[in-house]
């Protein structure tokens, strides 16, 4: 069993993660765009560029781990080359000089340049912190759980971030909107800058100790790694059925979570017309509740429907609360109370960030249970393989989000620069509509697709039991040949 003070030291990492959420789902297409007034469409084309190193990067990353062998481990070396640059990143990223501001193309190349720093340095460390949660326990529950708390991390952070910076930089000042002063972007680059540098080494040197001994796992895991064989690895982990039934969904579901959480803040600021305190209540208070409520109902659920099922109640949920407030609005029903109004937005939030959120965990935690699967199919552990392709679909939302608002601004006609108020009753109709279109068709496909995908305690119990007769298995005849942890690979290792 792993201790509690071992969860909570994992958990912090993934504060590192939810920092580059933070700033791409909330203020680099506002800052870039209403701020510096780089076209919509440019900013979303550079931020959508990055996706094709992620494409390298993250099953890179991934399988290099799996097969890394050190005096640190497999997973944390990458962990802790990546603390000091990324810091470094969400602070340029955040401040460009004047010389390049006054430049299209400059400030192109560096929104470009910079969002491949942040997103390399996310992906040595996300990656890594992720594989490293199967290290930690084979418990069937408590997978969810260490899981559970990466993932309550991950959520809080990603919206207290933004509310901190809200309240404390982005405050109204002399009748002036913060969010539309560029002075006060770096400071909210220095703050996602400590949050990183503290959480990642936190959850670093924390876990340590913990990892899996590399004894214990299977000698071809080691075997000299080549190009070759690292492309071998990642095409071996798209042979699981199941995972690729939970990449589809989880793609489908990604895209359409990066567009609600980029447009998020304009509607907020526009439809709604929040100003920046409401939208940095609307953004924590829901969030923080949800965290609390998943994780005490993790128990609960956990006994009586298995992950695959709590996965199919979570997205049905998300696809119900997508159905009510929005349309109400262009209705004409809902009241001109402002009180009402902010707590229906409240409600709004605290249910969907719950069925995300829960889905959330639940997801991960299937990945861990696959990566025993693939290894009793093929004697390797690739939880590294696994999670980078789960991260790189996550990384759509970043990417999603952005090209399509930004697209969205340019069709429906949102004046750069605009301010809340001065915005035409039609134009903020159409945004709701691009809203919908964007999200809609990706809930329902997964919703459909998470129907497909069924994998029983009972079935991850039996698998667990065989690996560890084959472990026993191998030891056995390593200690009669004298062999001791050289032991060679069982049958079902690489070929």
């Amino acid at each position: 069993m792993i201790s509690r003070q071992t969860r909570l030291l994992y958990s912090a990492g993934g504060a590192v993660y939810a920092a580059k959420e933070a700033a791409y789902t909330m203020f680099v297409l506002l800052f870039y765009t209403q701020v510096l007034g780089l076209d919509g469409s440019i900013t979303g084309a550079m931020i959508a560029l990055s996706l094709f190193w992620d494409a390298i990067s993250d099953p890179l990353v991934g399988t290099w781990s799996d097969r890394l062998r050190s005096r640190f481990g497999r997973r944390h070396p990458f962990m802790f080359a990546s603390i000091l640059p990324l810091g470094i990143a969400f602070y340029a990223l955040f401040a460009p000089p004047a010389s390049v501001v006054e430049s299209t193309a400059g400030l192109a190349g560096w929104l470009l340049f910079w969002s491949l720093w942040v997103r390399t340095a996310v992906t040595t460390f996300a990656i890594p912190h992720l594989a490293l949660a199967a290290d930690l326990t084979d418990d069937y529950h408590q997978r969810s759980k260490i899981l559970g708390g990466r993932m309550g991390v991950m959520f809080l952070f990603a919206v207290l971030l933004p509310a901190i910076g809200l309240l404390a930089l982005f405050g109204e000042n002399d009748g002036v909107d913060g969010r539309f002063v560029a002075a006060n972007y770096p400071l909210y680059g220095a703050l996602s800058c400590a949050v990183v540098w503290l959480a990642g080494s936190i959850s670093s040197f924390g876990t340590l100790k913990a990892a899996r001994p590399a004894a214990s796992l299977p000698a071809a895991q080691f075997s000299p790694s080549s190009p070759l064989s690292l492309l071998r690895d990642l095409f071996r982990t798209m042979s699981n059925k199941r995972f690729r039934l939970l990449a589809t969904y989880e793609i489908a579901l990604m895209v359409a979570y990066g567009i609600v959480a980029t447009m998020n803040m304009l509607v907020w600021t526009y439809t709604w017309g929040f100003d920046a305190q409401s939208v940095s209540i609307i953004l924590s208070v829901p969030s923080l509740v949800a965290v609390a409520l998943v994780l005490l109902s993790l128990n609960l659920l956990g006994r009586h429907f298995d992950k695959t099922q709590q996965l199919q109640l979570a997205m049905a949920g998300l696809v119900v609360n997508a159905l009510w407030l929005y349309p109400a609005k262009l209705l004409g029903w809902l009241p001109s109370d402002g009180t009402v109004i902010f707590a229906l937005n409240l409600l709004f939030m605290l249910f969907f960030m719950y069925c995300f959120m829960l889905r959330s965990v639940v997801t991960q935690s299937i990945v861990a249970d696959i990566s025993d699967e693939h290894e009793l199919a093929h004697g390797i552990r690739q939880e590294g393989g696994f999670y980078a392709a789960i991260n790189f679909i996550n990384k759509l939302a970043t990417v999603a989000g952005p090209v399509y608002t930004g697209i969205a601004m340019d069709v429906i006609g949102l004046p750069a620069g605009a301010t809340p108020g001065e915005v035409d009753p039609v134009v903020l109709d159409r945004l709701i509509y691009a809203l919908g279109v964007g999200v809609i068709p990706g809930f329902v496909i997964a919703l459909f697709v998470v129907f497909k995908i069924r994998m029983r305690e009972e079935e991850v119990t039996e698998v667990q039991a065989a690996l560890r007769a084959r472990q026993q298995g191998n030891a056995d005849v390593a200690a009669a040949h004298g062999l001791g942890h050289n032991a060679p690979p069982s049958p079902a290792g690489d070929s």
